[in-house]
């Protein structure tokens, strides 16, 4: 299978992580080089088949450099794996819209070049899916990128918790176009969120009755200032939901990010708390610290989106990807089992590589 050409919408932590994983799993020979890759082989690709020819900013740090150095600009604080060498595509000038949240604002300086015309970039470097790593409420900006998307016409991943592959009508509008759609709100490789489901889930399965749980985040980085800037309610419910999912019954369930702490950098501390009742009622109770890095939580979920969007491409498959949207992200145009998720992920790379 050919490359999948990609561009990054917002060159922050997570397109770090993703640019540093493309150059560091670039070598897939022994098992040693495998680690930390869910699909090290997917539909005939490895990482080493995706290849970046676009990506767009607004900070004046990274506007106008080579992705290699733009990736360590700026606010961003993902921790650096690799030296990434020049790639020879340089960051693009995006408009702002809503891109920049208060607690941002006055930390960064928005480029005085001219806004790049998106369209035709995503044409002349032949993009096929556009990605898109922009900051928790940039809610306009995610869907005037994705309109250029369809102009482009160019598959799109939302890695945002923006509704736009849940919403009805975007999903249509790719349809219509006949591209594929993904999304909402990506889901870590190790996320709090899918640890919580998991518990609840074996817990459940297991016969434990559970009755109350929460799952409260506290994290440092941009994106955790702009969650509690702008998402914190929408991004709550979207959690809530999806941790909702995990079980067969109604409970009090709460998740979602509580506070910002500057010192813990690109660094992310979850508490979970379960309450239940197993055999002749016995009550038990779970307290769990989990801690991760963000930005490389992101990597290994994106590689495989961004393949499984390529074998959508090749099969003119079109609208919202079921198995791909409920595999790896959090938001999605319909509910699935967790038990059936990564079952029905597979079938579909099987059935259409």
């Amino acid at each position: 299978m050919s490359q999948v050409k990609v561009a990054l919408i917002g060159v922050g932590n997570c397109s770090s992580s993703f640019v540093q994983g493309l150059n560091y799993y670039a070598n897939l020979s022994s098992k040693e080089n495998q680690i930390g890759l869910q699909n090290p082989f997917l539909g005939g690709m490895t990482p080493s088949d995706i290849q970046i020819v676009a990506a767009f900013d607004i900070d004046e740090n990274k506007v106008g450099k080579d992705v290699s150095e733009a990736i360590f600009s700026g606010l961003n604080n993902a921790p650096k794996v690799v030296d990434v060498p020049l790639t020879g595509i340089i960051v693009s000038k995006g408009p702002p819209l809503d891109g920049v949240s208060e607690g941002i604002k006055s930390k960064i300086k928005i480029s005085k070049k001219p806004d790049a015309d998106v369209p035709r970039i995503l044409k002349e470097t032949g993009a096929e899916i556009v990605i898109n790593l922009l900051p928790s409420g940039a809610v306009e900006a995610s869907k005037w990128y994705a309109n250029q998307a369809l102009n482009a016409g160019c598959g799109f991943v939302n890695a945002t918790p923006s509704f736009i592959a849940s919403d009805p009508k975007w999903e249509k509008r790719f349809e219509d176009r006949g591209l594929p759609l993904a999304g909402d709100d990506l889901i870590d490789q190790v996320g709090s969120t899918a640890l919580h489901k998991t518990l609840l889930s074996l817990l459940s399965d297991n016969g434990v009755k559970i009755l109350e749980t929460y799952q409260l985040d506290v994290g440092g980085g941009a994106e955790s200032m702009d969650t509690l800037d702008r998402t914190r309610k929408v991004k709550r419910n979207i959690k809530t939901q999806s941790v909702a999912s995990a079980l067969p019954y109604k409970v009090e369930i709460v998740a979602g990010s509580t506070d910002y702490v500057d010192f813990l950098e690109n660094k992310r501390d979850s508490y979970f708390w379960i309450r239940g009742n197993y055999f002749c009622n016995t009550p038990m109770q779970i307290d769990l610290k989990f801690s991760t890095v963000d930005a490389p939580n992101a990597g290994s979920v994106l590689f495989d989106v961004t393949r499984a969007m390529k074998i959508a491409l090749n099969k003119k498959l079109k609208g919202a990807i079921i198995p791909v949207c409920a595999f790896a992200f959090k938001k999605t145009p319909q509910i699935e089992p967790i038990k059936n998720i990564k079952e029905n992920f597979k079938k579909y790379i099987k059935e259409n590589s």
